[in-house]
């Protein structure tokens, strides 16, 4: 079973920031697009942003500005840092990993981070 194991999540203050990194085997991040979904309590699953092995990113627009997305496919570490939050940012943070063959889709997930933005 592939291994994706997050890191830096916490509580942190309204305004803070916080850095969270995920890391895995070579070949996933050789190939595999890779992203940050968080779910809320009681709410969906959400994409925050996704990147490409060559270092293409997509966010989810309500985030973009305040999130930023990077990878480096050497040292296996995916970050996601996270600036100016709010409390509507609270919620468990997940690494994931994907990839499309031509008739069926690998993808993995972390465990998850808890991130609490609170005063």
């Amino acid at each position: 079973q592939v291994q994706l194991v997050e890191s830096g999540g916490g509580l942190v203050q309204p305004g803070g920031s916080l850095r969270l990194s995920c890391r895995g085997p070579q070949y996933i991040f050789r190939v595999y697009e890779m992203g940050w979904y968080r779910q809320a309590p009681e709410k969906e699953r959400e994409l925050v942003a996704t990147i490409t092995s060559g270092g293409m990113t997509n966010y989810n627009e309500s985030l973009r500005g305040r999130f930023t997305i990077s990878r480096d496919n050497r040292n296996t570490t995916m970050d996601l840092q996270m600036n100016n939050l709010k409390p509507e940012d609270t919620a468990i943070y997940y690494c994931h990993a994907k990839f499309e063959f031509p008739s069926s889709i690998s993808e993995f997930w972390g465990q998850g981070t808890q991130v609490t933005v609170s005063s």
